[in-house]
């Protein structure tokens, strides 16, 4: 399993800094130890295609920072994960989404 990380600006304008600022913040503060990548746009007109397609799979517009998607190897979406959902408590869901 790898987790993937996309910075968004549009939430309360929680991702103002560069992508090595925010890279350094995730790592120095809360050791993100996975892939980042460059800051996107997740809803409205400029959508990156990513989000799009998550979207497509699992529909609705992301309200806030931290929704999760779960990919299986096949390439399809699984889950959706809002916000307030943990890694922890995805953790426990993993054996019967992958099953």
């Amino acid at each position: 399993m790898t987790v993937l990380g996309f910075p968004c600006n549009q939430f309360g304008a929680q991702e103002p800094g560069t992508n090595e600022e925010i890279l350094e913040f995730a790592t120095s503060k809360y050791d993100a130890n996975f892939p980042m990548f460059s800051k996107i746009e997740v809803n409205g007109d400029d959508t990156c295609d990513l989000y799009d397609w998550l979207k497509s799979e699992k529909p609705g517009d992301i309200g806030w920072n931290f929704t999760k998607f779960l990919v299986g190897k096949d390439g399809r979406v699984l889950e959706r994960f809002e916000p307030q959902v943990t890694p922890e408590e995805i953790g426990e869901q993993l054996r019967g989404l992958l099953s």
